[in-house]
Formats: C-alpha cells, sequence, structure tokens
C-alpha cells in the first residue's frame, strides 16, 4: 500500500511484544500503537522511573523492564527473566554519533549499544520466539567501510559518525543473516530490517548530524518514522526484507519494502561477522 498507516494495524490481542528504547521517540509510539491494538507490550527500558512515565503516557497491557542494552550482564539478566513466549522482538533502542566511550565491560559504547547487545538479546531470546524479529537500521549503513578484524575501535583513530554507519552495517548484516540461518532451520520465525529515514527525534540530540533536523519539514517526525517499524512487525512480509520510507532516497513517507546495500547483503561478510560478535559476547 502507497500510504500505510496505523490505521492498518491488524488485531494484536493476545500477542506479547517486547520493544527496546521505548521511553521516547520512535520506540515510544511503537509501543503505544502496538498497545492500542492489543498486545501486551514488555517495554524494554534503561530507566525504570521514565519507563513508568511513559507506561502512564501510553496506556494498555504494558510491562515495564529494566534492560541497558549496551550492558551485556544486562542483556543476560533480562532475557533470562522472560520466562514467557514473545511473539515479535522489536530491537528499536540505539545512539548515534558520541564521544568515544567504553562500557563497563570495555566495548565502544554505538558497537555495543546499537548491535552487540541487540545481538546477544535476540540469540539468547530466540527460543522462545514465536513469529518475528526486527532490527533497526539506518540509511546510513550505506555509508559504513566495517572492519571486521576491528569492531571494538581498538586500533583505529575513533570516528563518532563512522562508528556509527558500522553499528548500523553490522544491524543490517546480522537482520539478513539471521533470516538465512532461520531458514536453513526451517523455523517459522522471520528476521526484518526496519529503518525511518530521517525522523526528527532525539536520536542525535547535540551531535553536529542532527543538523540536518533544522529541515523538519520534509523530513518523518517520530509518529511517520515508527510506521516502517510497525509495518515491519505486523505485515505479512517475506523474512529479510528491509522496510523504510518510500519518499526519494527513503528519507521521508510511509512504508515500502526497499533494498538494503550490496554490502549487508554478502553472505561471506555475514558469516564473519556472526562469528566475531559471538566471539565477543561470549556466545557459540
Amino acid at each position: 500500500m502507497a500510504r500505510w498507516t496505523t490505521a492498518e494495524l491488524p488485531d494484536l490481542t493476545g500477542k506479547r511484544i517486547i520493544i527496546t528504547g521505548a521511553t521516547s521517540g520512535i520506540g515510544e509510539v511503537t509501543a503505544r500503537e502496538c498497545a492500542r491494538a492489543g498486545a501486551t507490550v514488555v517495554l524494554a527500558v534503561r530507566n525504570l522511573s521514565k519507563g513508568e512515565i511513559t507506561a502512564k503516557r501510553i496506556g494498555g497491557r504494558l510491562e515495564i523492564a529494566e534492560l541497558d542494552v549496551s550492558s551485556l550482564s544486562s542483556v543476560r539478566a533480562f532475557a533470562t527473566a522472560q520466562t514467557q513466549n514473545v511473539d515479535i522482538l522489536i530491537n528499536n533502542a540505539g545512539i548515534m554519533q558520541v564521544p568515544e566511550s567504553r562500557t563497563a565491560e570495555g566495548f565502544e559504547l554505538q558497537m555495543a549499544t546499537n548491535f552487540l547487545g541487540p545481538y546477544l538479546l535476540t540469540r539468547i531470546l530466540l527460543p522462545r520466539i514465536r513469529e518475528r524479529i526486527v532490527t533497526l537500521s539506518s540509511q546510513l549503513h550505506r555509508m559504513a567501510r566495517l572492519d571486521l578484524t576491528d569492531l571494538n575501535w581498538e586500533r583505529r583513530p575513533y570516528r563518532d559518525l563512522r562508528a556509527y554507519y558500522d553499528s548500523k552495517l553490522a544491524d543490517t548484516l546480522f537482520g539478513i543473516e539471521l533470516q538465512r540461518r532461520l531458514e536453513a532451520a526451517k523455523s517459522p520465525v522471520r528476521s526484518v530490517l526496519a529503518h525511518p529515514g530521517i525522523a526528527t527525534t532525539n536520536l542525535a540530540a547535540g551531535a553536529s548530524s542532527s543538523n540536518i533536523n533544522r529541515f523538519s519539514w520534509f523530513l518523518n517526525d517520530a509518529e511517520r518514522g515508527a510506521l516502517p517499524t510497525l509495518y515491519a512487525a505486523t505485515t505479512d512480509i517475506p523474512g529479510g526484507s528491509y522496510v523504510g520510507p518510500n519518499g526519494p532516497g527513503g528519507v521521508w513517507g510511509f512504508p515500502k519494502i526497499g533494498t538494503a546495500s550490496r554490502a549487508a547483503r554478502d553472505p561471506k561478510t555475514a558469516q564473519t561477522l556472526w562469528e566475531a560478535a559471538s566471539a565477543l559476547v561470549a556466545l557459540p
């Protein structure tokens, strides 16, 4: 559909949906609309107080659980506590163009938050996921020059925006490779990707790249920016799909299935990334 909106959301009654980073922006809109459609939504949030405030704004069947996706120990604790089945996991949480910083476990912060944490969360929860995993990508993954021998930025001079590009290419490679593996295992679960185009949210607050928000009249706001995620999570689309806005350059508009970059679709690179990420997060 050329103008898919939340009016087309199916009845999600009985579905259990986990959404990371759900206290603001696209994550909050996604959570609100899933709850409005009848789902039980788990707000997986770093700050429980903010989660409670968000829950009051949203209403509906909500649970609040602590999760800092930049911390592998937090990811493991959250995933272990999720004893119920999950219909849909939405890996929404992310950061963009922050100064060089390391997590307590020694990982570069953007790679940890945007990729390694969601990778670990998905892998641990996968046996309990029944329908779909949605991973948030970005059109900026096309700008990446991912160094698979230095995912953690230990050898290279740090570049804040380059680190963001790399983390989003890693997400995209992961989402597509996960679908390959699900198909090989004959699993009914689907892995899909979504990106908001350019949305005027607080993702890059304080970063130089946020200057583009001055042109908000031709960008998606959080309401429109959440549509690709909602479309990817709830419509009958093929596994491995890459969903984003239908406007010029995928910058703004309504959801449609597009094509990720050639680099993101390379199976050899994806396999190498999978192995490297598994080693970093101590998974087989």
